[in-house]
């Protein structure tokens, strides 16, 4: 796993930010950007440049496509880089959440082993950076909104899906949860006491002592009947 930034809120504000010299154009979304060091996130016109990829130094690349593109949006250069290819729909119903993990790791092996990454969909406009805005909030430990904004202060025209965006609110509540888990320590956890054999057995005993209690009949005594006319002792 990546390791997680760790920040100071001057130096987080800075990092969403983001470079302040940056004048946007439109022909940029048709290039990739650098999100976090390490980590790019563009179109899929940007992965089909060669003279691009090596120029970014780029080791990885994770191919996120729609179902339909999958003859046009796919690897390239297969020889020459490692691929992850996720086959999505990219509509409002799409499941992101279950997908992200194993692109996360996927991205986390690169970045740890000293590769660059670039992430693309078709356009580069909803689908992989909804990806990237889920990375950016775990590695930061920030909310969805900061997230995305740290994104779009680098790329302009990011614009994920309504349904997109309720997952990234989804995800932040996600990873904290995991977060809290992790910060709990075990020993202090409640654990069920699990019922020991010795334990059965003392009870199977008293139980069976019980039943035996309440089986034993006592014989009452004969009543005696006082003769008047009987001679006293």
């Amino acid at each position: 796993m990546m390791p997680i930034a760790r920040l100071n809120d001057d130096e987080l504000r800075s990092v969403i930010q983001g470079p302040g010299d940056v004048e946007w154009r439109y022909e940029m979304r048709r290039e990739c950007q650098e999100i976090l060091p390490g980590l790019w996130l563009g179109p899929f016109v940007a992965s089909k440049s060669l003279e691009t990829l090596r120029a970014l130094s780029i080791t990885h690349i994770v191919c996120i496509r729609d179902v339909k593109e999958a003859f046009s949006v796919r690897p390239r250069f297969e020889g020459q880089f490692q691929y992850m290819v996720l086959d999505v729909e990219d509509n409002e119903e799409q499941n992101l959440i279950r997908l992200f993990p194993a692109a996360k790791q996927f991205i986390d092996q690169a970045i740890n082993a000293g590769g660059r990454v670039l992430v693309h969909c078709n356009g580069g406009i909803s689908l992989s950076p909804a990806f990237v805005v889920m990375f950016a909030m775990q590695h930061y430990q920030i909310s969805w909104e900061d997230a995305l904004h740290l994104v779009q202060n680098r790329r302009y025209c990011i614009s994920p899906n309504g349904g997109f965006l309720t997952q990234l609110k989804e995800y932040e509540a996600i990873y904290k949860a995991n977060l809290a888990l992790a910060a709990y320590p075990p020993a202090a956890r409640p654990t069920a006491r699990r019922k020991r054999a010795d334990d059965d057995d003392e009870e199977g005993d008293n139980r069976e002592d019980d039943r035996k209690r309440a089986l034993v009949y006592t014989e009452p005594e004969p009543e005696v009947k006082h003769d008047p006319d009987a001679m006293e002792i």
